[in-house]
């Protein structure tokens, strides 16, 4: 890709420019420079400018005058949500791996024009404001933040409750067949509304699916402000439900993260890690939401809910009974182990996943609050108050949450939902800074499920039917109200 970027109403301040070391989203460094080269700069007249290369992720220009034109090629093959990938049927663009940008100026608007390969009558896909080929971003937050599919796309709309969505896809099944899948996104997305009780106001004025279903993407998905990217080797025809589980975690980030954040990712930091101990509800709570969205569309049967029981607990590690890292812990370790795998982390991936440990978590909580109450509570309404408090404010710049939140806000929300201090300080002190680990078994039995040993030493979830029991009137209520909650 050749990218020219013009940079105006300059001081006499040597220019520093930058190209990112993270990504929003991922945690850990992604040394973007590698793919970067012929880099040349040139002032308003067209005398190229000298640079000096402090180090690998920037460029520096000591002598400019008020206008200072660069120029650069970027390399890409990777079809994921971190990297930039052109070749002859498509450009994906993910900014943090193409955009260089200037230190001190990330409040400036940017303007930004995306041309196809002469011939070619591509289509362009976006968060960014505009259409066509010309779009804006209110500044660098955002465009960084802000993703492009950019080829023959084929994209549906639909409607829920007044709010636009846009599926756009570049994939290898027939339109037919996205239409139908679209229908099962629409059912994804009508149910996490119910959970929130709302949507997020999404700037553009709609909200964008980017998904790559091509046999040389890699498997990732990625959530932004008002889009998601998901990528994947697998069609909507030989994996539709591993393909909307993405699609429901991702979606389900536009609430949680992206606008109910923790103040460790608020701003972004592009030069180095942010280091978050909120993980375990940021990305663990969603990882729990997006199957429980889908059981409660009709698009899991019961069976497949209890295998994802039985994967989170295992992940979790319940047999051993006890953790060598809290919640906390483990999410920080995200900077070393977020990695994609065209860049490992080597061993230390070995550590436990905040993705399943923040998953039982939210499993335990959710179960509890119900059990507590009646059936009167759940972790939706701990959801709602994290959203009222933290996410439903807003930022006075778009790109930005004026209020993200921190372990002890947490704490509180859970608090005031309860009814209960005590309660939330013992949960958090257990089971988030602490090493504990719920008691699954007692938690579950309400629901009419049963957590036995499994094969290989592994635990696993059976409904008390399939192990020759008999539900009570009771645990079916219990399930209906929890897997079926409208």
């Amino acid at each position: 890709m050749q990218v020219n970027a013009t940079f105006a109403e300059l001081d006499a301040a040597p220019l520093e420019l930058r190209i990112s070391r993270s990504s929003p989203g991922r945690y850990a460094i992604h040394d973007f420079a590698k793919n970067v080269y012929d880099v040349h700069a040139y002032d308003a007249d067209g005398r190229e400018l000298r640079l000096e290369r402090p180090d690998a992720a920037g460029w520096n220009i000591p002598a400019h005058g008020d206008t200072v034109a660069l120029k650069y090629k970027v390399y890409g093959d990777r079809v994921d949500g971190t990297y930039l990938a052109i070749d002859s049927s498509h450009a994906h663009i993910n900014m943090p791996a193409v955009i260089v940008w200037a230190r001190g100026f990330d409040d400036r608007p940017i303007a930004l024009t995306i041309d196809a390969p002469v011939g070619l009558q591509w289509q362009i896909a976006t968060q960014l404001h505009g259409d066509r080929d010309e779009f804006t971003a209110p500044n660098l937050q955002y465009l960084i933040d802000s993703p492009v599919e950019f080829g023959p796309l084929t994209v549906e709309t639909f409607m829920v409750d007044s709010h636009t969505f846009r599926f756009a896809a570049h994939h290898t099944g027939t339109k037919i067949e996205l239409q139908a899948f679209v229908k099962d996104v629409a059912a994804i997305v009508g149910q996490e509304e119910a959970i929130f009780g709302e949507f997020p106001s999404y700037e553009p004025g709609f909200y964008t699916f980017l998904a790559d279903y091509l046999p040389y993407a890699s498997i990732d998905g990625m959530e932004h402000r008002n889009s998601t990217v998901m990528t994947s080797p697998g069609s909507i025809s030989n994996a539709r439900i591993e393909l909307l589980d993405t699609v429901a975690h991702e979606f389900f980030h536009s609430w949680n993260v992206e606008r109910i954040r923790p103040r460790s990712l608020e701003p972004f930091d592009l030069d180095r890690t942010n280091a978050s101990g909120e993980l375990w509800l940021a990305e663990g709570f969603t990882q729990y939401y997006g199957p429980l969205a889908m059981q409660r569309a009709g698009l899991l049967n019961l069976g497949a809910t209890v295998r994802t029981l039985t994967t989170v607990l295992n992940g979790a590690g319940v047999q051993a009974g006890s953790l060598v890292r809290s919640a906390e812990e483990i999410s920080r370790m995200a900077v070393l182990t977020d990695r994609t795998d065209a860049d490992p982390p080597g061993a230390v991936v070995e550590v436990m996943s905040y993705y399943q440990l923040g998953a039982a978590i939210a499993l335990a909580l959710d179960l509890s609050l119900r059990e507590r109450s009646n059936g009167q509570l759940s972790l939706d309404d701990f959801m709602r108050e994290m959203w009222r408090r933290y996410g439903k404010p807003g930022g006075s710049r778009e790109g930005y949450v004026d209020h993200p939140y921190t372990i002890e806000d947490a704490q509180a929300a859970l608090a005031a939902v309860s009814g209960d201090p005590a309660f939330a300080r013992d949960f958090f002190a257990r089971y988030i800074q602490g090493r504990q680990l719920a008691d699954y078994q007692r938690l579950l039995l309400p629901a009419g499920l049963l957590v036995r040993p499994g094969p290989r030493s592994r635990m696993e979830v059976v409904p008390i039917e399939t192990a020759g029991g008999s539900l009570t009137a009771d645990q079916r209520r219990f399930r209906d109200n929890w897997l079926g909650a409208k």
